[in-house]
């Protein structure tokens, strides 16, 4: 059960890992069997180790025993007290050895790394889509489920993702918080922004992969297809006609409503001379 050293080491039988005291082996072995002997008096949830158990506690009485020193922010678990810390001091003390990326969390570094190896462990049980990253499965769940968690507080639009329903909130208060700094054009989501600056580069990273025909907005890309597909999913409901993009669409209209478009409509419509 132990080797002789400078000091007694107690050995797993199971998977060899050593441990100084024999109730550590205890707890260790576990692990092993599954046992789960320290169980909590109020909701029942049951712990293989008791010090685990201690800290579930924390849920029911509200206690936080662990508090910054600088913001007063307290916390369940000595741990997130120390990841919190880091918000103020600004390390990142995982650094990764292929890019330099650098994070805070040694298990963020572990999921980065997923994005070089190509390797996707988590899978979906309904579709078989699979993710690098197990926030990005649970994420994806919610296309099955349907649901939309998020919600915003002005309007009541849903939304699955708090990411959309953050850019969503924008629309109300009118904010665009990114600025190019060439031109000083302004936008509200990050995306946009990074399209925009395509018109100054002249960079077009979206290509057709039938003709050739190259983009610098993914959009444009997706529209220009429709002349490969024969898509045409705008349709009109006076008369069911139907049209490859929404401003064809609109300029139909005016032949049901009478409306007669003006220069500044035309001027408006970029693709009033492309079919």
């Amino acid at each position: 059960m132990f080797t002789h050293t400078d000091k007694k080491l107690y050995s797993c039988e199971v998977c060899g890992s050593t441990f100084s005291k024999k109730h550590n082996l205890k707890t260790h072995m576990f692990t092993h069997t599954g046992e789960k002997p320290h169980a909590c008096e109020v909701c029942g949830t049951a712990y293989s180790q008791k010090s685990n158990l201690k800290i579930h506690m924390f849920t029911h009485t509200g206690e936080k025993p662990h508090s910054c020193q600088v913001c007063g922010t307290a916390f369940f678990r000595k741990f997130s007290l120390k990841e919190h810390m880091v918000t103020h001091t600004g390390e990142k003390p995982h650094s990764c050895q292929v890019c330099g990326t650098a994070f805070f969390r040694k298990f963020s570094l572990k999921e980065h790394m997923l994005t070089h190896t190509g390797e996707k462990p988590h899978s979906c049980e309904v579709c078989g889509s699979t993710f690098s990253q197990k926030s990005t499965l649970k994420t994806h769940m919610l296309t099955h489920t349907g649901e939309k968690p998020y919600s915003c507080e002005v309007c009541g639009s849903k939304f699955s993702q708090k990411h959309t329903l953050k850019t969503h909130v924008l629309t109300h208060t009118g904010a665009k918080p990114y600025s190019c700094e060439v031109c000083g054009s302004k936008f509200s989501q990050k995306g946009n922004l990074k399209s925009h600056m395509f018109t100054h580069t002249g960079e077009k990273p979206h290509s057709c992969e039938f003709c050739g025909s190259a983009f610098s907005i993914k959009s444009d890309l997706k529209t220009h297809m429709f002349i490969h597909t024969g898509e045409k999913r705008h349709s009109c409901q006076v008369c069911d006609k139907t049209f490859s993009r929404k401003s064809h669409l609109k300029t139909h209209m005016f032949t049901h409503t009478g409306e007669k478009k003006t220069s500044k409509m035309l001027r408006s419509n970029p693709w009033k001379t492309k079919l």
